[in-house]
């Protein structure tokens, strides 16, 4: 009796043994990983901050807070900040109020996001740049639209299509003149290419095109009494100056021209009576219509200014 349980307690100590061995063998080889906590994948390029918003009543908002430039896809709940310093968006002679960016220096779509500037520490030989990005700010890539140029005034940079865009700017400006430039781009601001100078020295008041080839730039009047709107039809191999018809009515009330824009079959054209206008308290504006394509105007009503 005292051989058989002594034989059973062997047997016992032996089983216990092997599964003892056993058991620690399969715990070496469990994934220990999977008793840490969850992975956390890498942050993304956006931050969730609360930042003031410059321009809540467009689809993309941005914010200057924190002397930096952000900018958000979803309304205001993440933020990507820009790689540019801000001192160089309101670098050149023409600074803005630094509370919001310069007007038509910046262009703010889903799929493209543009800044113009320019950027260097000699203000009389600066690099005028585009910073765009084609996915929201995950990828940056910057072109040189003009290098060297001076003291940037007017800046404008718009894109008709993913493809297609523009830049006007001015520059190198004394007392009332200046020289003005535009560009043009075929691979989404990649590469810039210089139109033909149109060789007016007077200070830019606004300019664009409405379609790939048609083009306006409009310089500013204040004592001539004639609107001066320039035209091409070629993309800006050649540029000549409109016919304006003003009734005689209105000779020396409407004298600063607008931008022409796409309106129907035809183009038309809002004119202004400049600062110091005083016709019917000054901001009555004349419609003039172009029946082909920008080259001569006539003059179709007056419009009010909530028209």
């Amino acid at each position: 009796m005292k051989y058989f349980l002594f034989t059973l307690s062997g047997i016992i100590l032996i089983v216990l043994s092997v599964l003892s061995i056993f058991y620690y063998q399969n715990i070496k080889e469990m994934d220990l990983s999977s008793l840490a906590p969850p992975h956390t994948s890498e942050p993304p390029s956006t931050e969730s901050k609360e930042l003031h918003i410059v321009n809540p009543d467009d689809p993309i908002f941005y914010s200057l807070q924190d002397d930096e430039l952000n900018i958000s896809f979803n309304q205001g709940k993440d933020w990507t900040t820009v790689p540019v310093p801000l001192d160089e968006l309101f670098s050149g002679e023409y600074n803005g109020n630094r509370q919001e960016l310069i007007e038509d220096s910046y262009f703010l779509t889903e799929n493209l996001t543009a800044f113009l500037y320019s950027e260097g520490q000699n203000w009389e030989s600066q690099r005028v740049v585009l910073l765009y990005s084609t996915d929201q700010g995950e990828t940056w890539e910057e072109s040189t639209v003009k290098e060297p140029f001076p003291g940037m005034r007017f800046r404008k940079v718009d894109f008709l299509n993913e493809e297609f865009g523009y830049v006007i700017i001015s520059g190198g400006r004394t007392m009332s003149e200046e020289g003005s430039f535009v560009f043009l781009t075929h691979d989404g601001g990649e590469s810039w290419q210089e139109t033909t100078n149109l060789g007016v020295t007077r200070l830019i008041s606004d300019g664009g095109f409405v379609d790939e080839s048609t083009g306006f730039i409009t310089f500013e009047t204040i004592n001539s009494g004639k609107p001066e709107l320039y035209v091409t039809k070629d993309a800006g191999q050649t540029w000549k100056q409109a016919s304006l018809q003003i009734p005689e009515e209105y000779n020396e009330i409407f004298i600063q021209a607008g931008l022409p824009v796409q309106e129907e079959d035809h183009l038309s054209l809002l004119v202004n009576q400049g600062p110091y206008g005083d016709y019917q308290g000054g901001l009555v504006e004349g419609k003039f219509i172009s029946e082909d394509n920008g080259e001569t105007w006539e003059f179709e009503m007056e419009v009010e200014p909530n028209e």
